[in-house]
């Protein structure tokens, strides 16, 4: 299954979406990323391991499902999510983009592939007619709280240094 929908951040146009910064909205996505726990409630444990220049890794424990993948930063750009396979988990991956169109126009792209060949995509047609519903629900959810922190003053840079 390849997916990709786009949420809209900023538009001028529209006084009733309050505008985040290019800064701030990059802080909430690297904070989704290092603290999950903040974003989805059914998860029990996050532990970051390794970090480099470019990212780091982490494990994600639901229950007894554990998920290790390694995030990719590109600065005020781009987060890559890479789920290596691991027990019945295919590897898959998750990009989200910061898009800025026109200047004041903030768009962030997810993009999901699970690794799956046409074939398997095909026979799981109607099951990942109900992922792509909740990965979709899951990441308007995410905005929706990035929106709430920025309100609060949590994703200005005084904040958090």
């Amino acid at each position: 299954m390849k997916f990709e929908h786009l949420i809209e951040i900023n538009d001028p146009l529209n006084p009733l979406i309050d505008p985040l910064t290019r800064e701030q909205l990059w802080r909430g996505l690297v904070l989704h990323a290092e603290s999950p726990k903040l974003f989805v409630p059914h998860l029990d444990e996050c532990t970051i391991g390794e970090r480099t220049d470019s990212g780091f890794t982490r494990s994600r424990r639901f229950g007894e499902l554990r998920i290790d993948d390694r995030v990719t930063l590109t600065p005020l750009q781009q987060i890559r999510y890479d789920v290596h396979a691991q027990g019945d988990i295919s590897a898959s991956n998750l990009t989200v983009t910061i898009e800025a169109p026109e200047e004041h126009i903030l768009f962030v792209r997810f993009r999901y592939d699970d690794g799956h060949d046409a074939a398997t995509d095909a026979a799981n047609a109607m099951y990942d007619e109900f992922k792509k519903s909740a990965y979709q629900e899951a990441d308007i959810d995410v905005i929706r709280l990035l929106r709430e922190l920025a309100a609060e003053g949590r994703l200005d840079a005084s904040y958090l240094n």
